[in-house]
């Protein structure tokens, strides 16, 4: 026998003609709760704060007659004052070529597995960073008062050939000497880091292809590392850059020792500054909008 059910009750006419109410919204559900954004008045104070005192800085700048802006006018593209940044130019590109080739050695001496080469690396490293610039500098400054000669021949024996050292190094090659042997050791402590940053496991991997050393270093580590030095070594060579100033000790005509001179004829202190100043601005800028190209250049495949 079938199994059936009742047939559904028939609706009355009210009923038909009532519509159907809809479901009761749950309590949980977000559509009728009002959006509100967060608010942030004190970063909007701590804006407008920053603003006026902007605001307040450049009008400074620009009434105070004590920058005497028309000195600052006359010398900034004065040909003294071009031959000088020339001149810091020149110690910064020399102490940075060869500070960097000594760091990059240095770097990959301290990487290495001899204990020999890690200890001397080591111990440049720790030397050049403990004893002060302007030391440094005058020390190869006399060079000569220490050495009267260089001789070339048999360690601890006879020497072949000589020469004075007293035309050997002169300012100019004293202050190149000193900043790139300063800079050395900071630029050594810089690749290390960066090629410490790069994943073992890809050299892992590329000597199990059998790749070359040199190549594993070319190709993999070196791109790879320079997303970690180059930050670091824009910082070093912009601190280098302003650091060229300390060589004035030397009476190198550089930029800050020749805005030394003139402000010192004619007493016009504040403006001469604000002319070094702003070359050393100027420049620093460029110096970042490079960093910022090479880093792109990097950075692909890594961001996104």
């Amino acid at each position: 026998m079938p199994l059936t059910t009742d047939p559904p009750a028939e609706r009355t006419a009210p009923e038909r003609a009532a519509p159907e109410r809809a479901a009761p919204a749950p309590a949980d559900d977000p559509a009728p709760l009002k959006v509100v954004p967060v608010r942030h008045p004190w970063r909007w104070a701590a804006v407008a704060v920053t603003a006026v005192l902007i605001a307040q800085f450049v009008h400074g700048l620009v009434t105070n007659p004590a920058w005497e802006w028309e000195v600052f006018a006359q010398f900034f593209t004065a040909e003294t004052v071009l031959k000088a940044v020339w001149v810091t130019l020149q110690l910064t590109v020399y102490g940075t070529a060869l500070g960097f080739v000594l760091g990059v050695v240095l770097a990959f001496m301290r990487l290495s597995a001899s204990p020999f080469l890690r200890w001397v690396a080591f111990g440049y490293v720790w030397a050049f960073r403990s004893i002060p610039l302007i030391v440094q500098l005058l020390f190869w400054f006399n060079l000569a008062y220490l050495y009267k000669r260089l001789d070339f021949g048999i360690p601890f024996g006879p020497g072949f050939f000589h020469f004075d050292t007293m035309g050997l190094v002169g300012a100019m090659g004293a202050a190149v000497l000193g900043l790139a042997l300063h800079q050395a050791a900071y630029a050594a402590e810089i690749v290390r880091g960066g090629v410490l940053a790069v994943d073992a496991g890809q050299l892992e991997a590329a000597a199990a292809l059998g790749l070359p050393r040199l190549r594993q270093l070319r190709r993999i580590v070196l791109p790879q590392a320079m997303r970690s030095i180059l930050p670091n070594a824009t910082n070093e060579v912009i601190s280098l850059f302003k650091g060229t100033s300390i060589v004035s000790v030397m009476a190198i005509g550089e930029l800050f020792y020749q805005v030394q001179v003139i402000y010192g004829r004619n007493g016009r202190v504040v403006p001469l500054l604000m002319v070094a100043t702003a070359w050393y601005v100027l420049l620093t800028t460029v110096l970042s909008v490079l960093q910022h190209y090479v880093e792109r250049h990097f950075s692909k495949g890594a961001t996104r």
